[in-house]
């Protein structure tokens, strides 16, 4: 709980009261410490352990709760941070309003811990003269993770809030905030919408929250996506992902103004860190026919869409590549030939779209010495390309932190801009069909993230947060992965078997009713 047993012991005695409905909408006068209009002690060390109400901020609770927030030992960087906990249920609000600020953008950075459980935990920006803007606090029990948000200040001030509306025994810990000019934002929020027109073809139904039946790309979009993800496979067994299929549903994307990335797997069926299979008419091609296969592919499939008006907006050379692609030609064991082939995609791309941005994706997006490795020989070999794209599931690629610590890492080192090109969560264990779902198990799940439509919620909020923090604005944003992938019959795993089922209708967006879950309102973040 990062709390010492002598702090445990007075927070023991800290008041209890009744909690009011609503978390405070702004600072009372009588609490305001003196305005300023550069963030005073945004690192808690001005004061050392036990102060309630540290220099240059104030503290307010309607339960007269104050007690709930204090310094204490255990920085970040420094000697201190603030902590909000208290024995009983508590509402607190720890604030400083800052004045004589220039009219602008801000942007409020903060390093937090929490471990999860409270009604609400976050950071706020308000009383700024616009809209109130404020980030979650993600779980975290034992590394920090760097939030932010940022809002417009006019008329010269603005208050920046730690809140927490809390049950007993719950906590969080800020340290090392900043207040600055500039601003934050994803440009990305995206779904892939893959598996989408054979869900659909088979009798798949999307419905609104309400229930009202509607197209799923246009539930989406109004939820707040903005990007629509497509896989391309050669000659798949059951015809879709193909170029026609994907063309089908490119023009569906496009029609709701949302942008297009395409995904070539390079292959008939599924590419990944571990299988990387040659479409079945590439088989038996010699390496130099291989680079000339790819530059075919990629281009035929490219020039359609743009012949068509709706041309790519970024395109994945490669799905997965962790140990390359084509095998074995194109593994990682063979960096040069590798090389090639990626060269070659490429190539290819900006032949037909010169402004789309080129993506290279790994899985395992926790894993920097990975990453670190493979954009390293990419670098050695001239491989020229605009965004790393990373898969990151949390339940099989550690913790938020080590996203985040590779998101910062390699968006630096390489001076690129970072993608979370696919993540998901469940919002239920059980199947909706025969077929057992891959996470199905209560401990499969991340903790602090339950297997609800809340738990899916706050997840996807969170990578969202994460990627949202990535210094000097590299952090383009995140992709759901499949959120339409509902449990239809035939609309399996193995595209050449039609009773294989569907191991993912628990992590999708849409229900078992076939409702749009909470989640997906998350596409409206800034």
């Amino acid at each position: 709980m990062h709390l010492t047993k002598s702090r445990l012991r007075l927070r023991a005695a800290a008041l209890a009261g009744a909690l009011g409905t609503a978390l405070l909408a702004g600072p009372l006068p009588a609490q305001q410490a003196a305005a300023a209009s550069t963030l005073a002690n945004g690192g808690f060390e001005a004061d050392g352990t036990g102060t309630a109400t540290p220099s240059g901020w104030s503290t307010y609770s309607a339960g007269g709760q104050n007690a709930a927030s204090f310094t204490e030992a255990g920085g970040r960087s420094g000697g201190h941070r603030l902590s909000h906990w208290s024995s009983s249920a508590y509402k607190v609000e720890t604030y400083q309003y800052l004045s004589g600020l220039p009219d602008g953008t801000y942007t409020l950075s903060a390093w937090v811990r929490s471990g999860g459980g409270q009604k609400a935990a976050y950071l706020a920006l308000r009383n700024c003269g616009s809209a109130e803007q404020r980030t979650d606090l993600p779980v975290t029990t034992s590394s920090w993770i760097r939030i932010v948000t940022s809002v417009k200040v006019v008329g010269g001030g603005c208050t920046i809030s730690v809140n927490s509306d809390a049950h007993a025994g719950n906590w969080l810990n800020v340290d090392d905030l900043s207040f600055t000019s500039g601003s934050t934002g994803l440009s990305v929020k995206g779904v892939d919408l893959s598996g989408l027109k054979k869900s659909e073809d088979l009798g798949g139904t999307y419905k609104n929250a309400s229930g009202t039946a509607g197209d799923p790309v246009a539930l989406l979009k109004g939820a707040g996506a903005n990007y629509g993800r497509l896989k391309v496979w050669v000659n798949p067994a059951d015809g879709y992902n193909d170029k026609a299929r994907v063309l089908s549903t490119a023009r569906r994307v496009k029609a709701q103004g949302m942008k297009l990335l395409v995904d070539f797997h390079y292959s008939d069926t599924w590419a990944d860190p571990g299988t990387q299979t040659k479409p079945a008419a590439w088989q038996g091609h010699a390496y130099d026919r291989l680079r000339t296969d790819v530059y075919d592919h990629t281009y035929d499939v490219l020039n359609a869409l743009k012949a068509q008006g709706t041309p790519a907006d970024m395109v994945q050379i490669g799905n997965e590549i962790n140990t390359g692609m084509l095998w074995p030609e194109g593994s990682t064991t063979d960096w040069p030939r590798l090389a090639g082939l990626l060269k070659s995609g490429i190539a290819a791309a900006k032949a037909v779209s010169p402004s789309a941005q080129i993506a290279l994706h790994l899985a395992h997006g926790g894993d920097n010495a990975l990453y670190r490795n493979w954009f390293d020989n990419a670098a050695a070999q001239g491989v020229p390309y605009d965004v790393i794209a990373l898969s990151f599931y949390g339940y099989w690629h550690g913790p938020l932190s080590a996203l985040q610590a590779n998101l910062d890492d390699v968006s630096a080192r390489y001076g690129k801009k970072v993608l979370v090109v696919e993540t998901a969560y469940p919002f239920r264990l059980d199947s909706e069909d025969a077929h057992e779902n891959i996470i199905d198990r209560t401990s499969e799940l991340v903790p602090g993230y339950p297997a609800s439509p809340a738990g899916q919620s706050a997840w996807l909020r969170d990578v969202m947060n994460v990627v949202e923090a990535v210094p000097n604005g590299r952090g383009l944003g995140v992709v759901y992965w499949e959120p339409a992938w509902t449990a239809v019959a035939g609309n399996g795993w193995d595209p050449a078997d039609p009773a294989s089922g569907n191991g993912w209708e628990n992590q999708a967006l849409f229900d078992y009713d076939s409702r749009l879950l909470p989640a997906a309102s998350w596409f409206a973040h800034r």
